[in-house]
């Protein structure tokens, strides 16, 4: 039998990524999914507006909301990636692998990752025209 000592209890939190080409989003729920913990954008740690997509304020955004997470007891999560979706990009940008390596560096346990981006099913015409863009 192992002693208490060694056993480690996990507080889990969902981990919401809205990963964009321009911009990052982060937003920390409870287990539930219903009440936001914290949320901030890589938008709002740019010192300007280019630099929103960079990894380094996706970094810094995670750094402040594993803070708050820190101070709650929250020490595991579950992710969710979602992308843009729909009829636009289904694509996730670098910014969304930054925050989750970062999360594994600041020394938390990741329990499930899942992909949200929404997919259509024969919605509305895509951007671009009858012959697409013509460069």
């Amino acid at each position: 039998m192992v002693s208490n000592k060694y056993m480690k209890k996990y507080l889990f939190g969902i981990l919401h990524i809205l990963s964009t080409k321009n911009d990052t989003i982060i937003n920390i729920t409870d287990i539930t999914g219903s009440e936001t913990i914290s949320r901030i954008s890589s938008g709002v740690v740019a010192t300007n507006g280019k630099d929103k997509k960079s990894n380094y304020c996706a970094m810094l955004a995670t750094q402040k909301v594993s803070n708050v997470c820190k101070v709650l007891g929250i020490n595991a999560l579950h992710i969710k990636i979602r992308a843009r979706g729909g009829n636009a990009s289904h694509l996730i940008s670098t910014g969304a692998h930054t925050v989750v390596t970062t999360l594994v560096r600041l020394g938390y346990k990741i329990g499930r990752i899942e992909d949200t981006t929404p997919t259509p099913t024969n919605g509305t015409r895509r951007k671009g025209g009858r012959r697409g863009r013509r460069v």
